[in-house]
């Protein structure tokens, strides 16, 4: 496929392709082909001097590359491909001309590739490569490796780790590489243990020195331990530990005085507030918290690493920024305070910068407009267009997507995202849509992820659509996530029902005409939803969902280690009330047409799900349809087969909540 990335607004056409509103007589299949299709960029970076952009890029086939272009000429020099279904999972520069590039091969779901622990050097020409780690690497180095740190002052090595994969409760040793032959010494090893499913982060200094490493121990029901040291040569001491979803401090990075870690905590907060920690003074300050929700930091870089913490964003009401006073770098804090100024209600994130900042690369975007890149001249004071993520959707109206809160009915506040078609909201047929997970995933008006596109598909085809927060989500604070934990048949549903109610009474949906979608812990809610309210809605659609709770200890990968035992036993319901709230064990109160799709390869909810509620279903012949698609995982991946889901999932909702066409 021939790639070019021009500093101008970068314009991809499907043919000529009309867009049809909601109101025609049939289903908009162009629409859906255009939201089917996967961003064309990923991610872009600047070269250190300014001379070039890196970016990744994703073919027809799914496979992402990288493409380096010189700016001043706006030639494109080298583009990168992995073998066959391999795909570039991350990249960095090293220096003005080296790259490096981890891989990953793609499993067939939207969630993330699976890095493979093969690292690849190469010269922004494309020439020079080396295999550096992996099974394919010159040094014969065969173990899993990722990279812990770049290294400014070092260019011409990087910091990684290294494991065997095959041990059951493997060491992590820490090497400082030559990224022109692989050639590794040895910085020592880590004091925790990469444990299955549950593995160690590490954090270096300025410097690349580690000093300090989370990690969790399923052998002590996934009790989390941060160490740190003063120095490199230091001893390793505790400095917090805490049981899985109690008060913790996760760390994000160190600024420059290599003493100082700055990190997410709710150590002296319900929600994850903005704080740091002193590994000398064992101080731990909290600088900036939100009561309703969690905070995220706004950082800025010189030469790579970390100096300051400029500030901190937050999803409430809409998307907000707070910037703090009395920091250093207050000329750059200004340009990001006028670009989020600007381009208010949307993201903004700086993705790299030349070594002096004089240019930043900026990624704007949220989930009514889909993501931009821009280049920011300091010097020039200039903002340039560099690329659109999805540029076919420019010519698409895209319904609008908006937080909402209502109360539940024990007086909790609930936050959730609203997608309504374009004209009047008045008795609009109905669809709500929970989220997977559900314990950390919650729904957000941040960027167009495959929920909020699903909002947007139904949306456009003129339905309603309620993405609600329930008790259990993440994003809103510990106790508000433990409020779901062994409730996710009982009280997060009834969040859900609430916010059902709540539109009805407002006269935005018709209350005869409403129906429930949703995916893995969705899929699992789209049918407890029906099953606890039978004469609610008309209809309901299960996505790979979780449909027999006994089974998540049996099936799928969650049971496949310590860690993942643990979790089970913390959040699902035990017993008798374990029965109660498994769709499998009460098909018997579903009073409405069920439609079940599933990905024949998904290894996080199993096909075994599906074919056990098929079964319950036919033994009461009860009307249901069905989907599997071979070569999918946990969500469809291949766009084809997102648009012809869609498609009958359109005509499925039509015929049960009597809309026509």
């Amino acid at each position: 496929m021939k790639v070019r990335l021009m500093l101008l607004v970068i314009t991809t056409l499907l043919g000529s392709l009309t867009f049809t509103s909601a109101a025609q007589a049939k289903i908009n299949t162009p629409l859906l082909e255009a939201y089917a299709k996967h961003s064309q960029y990923l991610d872009i970076k600047i070269s250190p001097d300014g001379t070039y952009l890196a970016s990744t890029s994703r073919d027809e086939d799914g496979v992402v590359f990288l493409t380096v272009l010189n700016i001043e000429d706006q030639e494109v020099v080298s583009i990168t491909r992995g073998k066959g279904k391999e795909t570039v999972n991350s990249f960095n520069w090293l220096n003005d001309e080296r790259l490096i590039l981890g891989m990953a091969r793609e499993v067939g779901s939207f969630e993330q590739p699976l890095p493979t622990g093969e690292l690849f050097a190469m010269d922004a020409n494309g020439e020079n490569n080396v295999v550096l780690t992996g099974w394919r690497a010159e040094s014969g180095d065969r173990r899993f490796s990722q990279i812990i740190d770049i290294l400014p002052d070092d260019p011409d090595a990087v910091l990684v780790y290294s494991t065997d994969l095959t041990a059951k409760e493997p060491f992590l040793d820490i090497y400082r590489m030559k990224v022109s032959n692989g050639r590794k010494a040895s910085e020592g090893r880590a004091p925790l243990r990469a444990y299955a499913g549950a593995g160690v982060n590490v954090y270096t200094d300025t410097k690349g020195n580690v000093l300090a490493m989370v990690g969790a121990d399923p052998n002590e029901d996934n009790k989390q331990t941060m160490m740190v040291r003063k120095d490199g040569n230091s001893e390793w001491e505790v400095a917090f530990e805490n049981e899985a979803y109690m008060p913790s401090f996760t760390p994000l990075v160190f600024l420059s005085d290599n003493k100082t870690i700055v990190g997410l905590s709710t150590i002296e907060t319900d929600t994850w507030s903005l704080a740091t920690y002193n590994i000398d003074t064992k101080k731990h300050e909290v600088l900036a918290s939100h009561p309703k929700v969690d905070l995220s930091p706004i950082l800025h870089s010189e030469n790579g690493k970390i100096k300051e913490i400029f500030g901190a964003s937050y999803e409430y009401k809409g998307i907000e920024t707070m910037f703090f006073g009395g920091v250093k770098s207050e000329a750059e804090q200004r340009v990001l305070a006028s670009l989020a100024n600007t381009f208010k209600g949307q993201t903004v994130a700086a993705t790299s910068a030349t070594r002096d900042n004089s240019k930043m690369i900026i990624r704007v975007g949220n989930a009514n407009n889909p993501n931009v890149f821009y280049m920011f001249d300091a010097e020039a004071r200039k903002l340039v267009k560099l690329a659109e993520s999805k540029p076919w959707l420019d010519d698409v109206e895209i319904p609008e997507s908006k937080l909402i809160t209502y109360t539940a009915r024990d007086g909790l506040e609930i936050s959730a995202v609203l997608t309504l078609p374009k004209g009047e909201a008045k008795d609009l047929p109905f669809v709500l849509l929970p989220h997977g997970g559900p314990h950390g995933p919650y729904d957000s008006i941040a960027n167009i992820d495959s929920s909020v596109r699903d909002a947007k598909v139904l949306a456009a085809h003129g339905y309603a659509v309620l993405q609600p927060n329930f008790r259990g989500s993440g994003g809103y604070g510990l106790s508000f996530e433990k409020a779901g934990f062994r409730n996710w048949g009982t009280t997060m549903i009834d969040d859900m029902t609430d916010g059902t109610m709540y539109l009805v009474d407002k006269g935005i949906v018709d209350k005869d005409r409403m129906c429930v979608y949703g995916a893995s812990y969705g899929g699992y809610a789209a049918l407890q939803n029906v099953i606890r309210e039978p004469d609610l809605y008309q209809c309901t659609i299960g996505f790979v969902g979780v449909y027999d709770l006994d089974m998540m200890f049996e099936k799928g990968d969650i049971p496949q280690n310590d860690a993942g035992i643990n979790y089970l036993n913390q959040v699902l319901p035990k017993g008798e009330n374990r029965d109660f709230q498994s769709p499998i064990k009460n098909t018997d109160k579903i009073k409405v047409p069920v439609f079940i799709v599933q990905g024949e390869e998904d290894v996080r909810v199993p096909k075994e799900h599906a074919f056990a509620l098929r079964e319950k279903l036919e033994a009461r012949n009860h009307p249901y349809q069905w989907m599997m698609k071979s070569g999918e995982g946990h969500g469809f991946y291949k766009p084809e087969n997102n648009v012809e889901l869609w498609q009958e999932m359109i005509k499925f909702l039509d015929k049960h909540t009597n809309t026509t066409r």
